[in-house]
């Protein structure tokens, strides 16, 4: 191979979803890798969105001082409040099956070892029990939708 077709080649990986190229021709052999930076973007893409963001939000707001002290009431308020967080990464669902009700619905109270919801990871089916007792004030997911390891579906007070 020469460097032009090399050249290419990395371009391809740059560009692509790939992180490896293996290549085995009559002059050798060329092995390309890419470090996993998908870790690593998410993070500053949501800190630059947020930081996009947050002048706009402060610029009509010219007094700070009961922005403060709302936040400072959310926070005593939600004190009492837990949550019951995902223990995988998977697909979470409300009901064991479409045509059924809900495992758990605003409102409704729940033990420790209540089933609050399914998630399926790698085509297995994972029934959640919520792990806390109380009741629950808020669902932070939709159904169908991907989860991330601790990621809060619930809110329970």
């Amino acid at each position: 191979m020469n460097f032009k077709e090399i050249k290419e080649l990395i371009d391809i990986l740059d560009q692509s979803n790939l992180t490896e190229i293996n290549i085995d021709d009559k002059g050798g052999s060329v092995v390309l890798k890419k470090e996993k930076e998908t870790e690593i973007i998410t993070p500053q893409v949501s800190g630059q969105v947020a930081q996009a963001q947050a002048p706009q939000a402060e610029a009509p707001t010219q007094n700070p001082a009961p922005e403060a002290q709302s936040n400072t009431s959310e926070s005593e308020a939600s004190d009492d409040l837990q949550t019951i967080n995902a223990p995988m990464v998977g697909t979470f669902y409300k009901s064991p099956s479409p045509e059924e009700n809900a495992y758990v619905q605003v409102g409704d109270t729940v033990s420790k070892d209540s089933t609050v919801c399914i998630l399926e990871a790698m085509k297995l089916f994972n029934e959640i029990q919520a792990e806390v007792s109380g009741e629950i004030t808020e669902i932070l997911v939709e159904d169908g939708q991907m989860v991330e390891y601790g990621q809060p579906l619930f809110k329970v007070k």
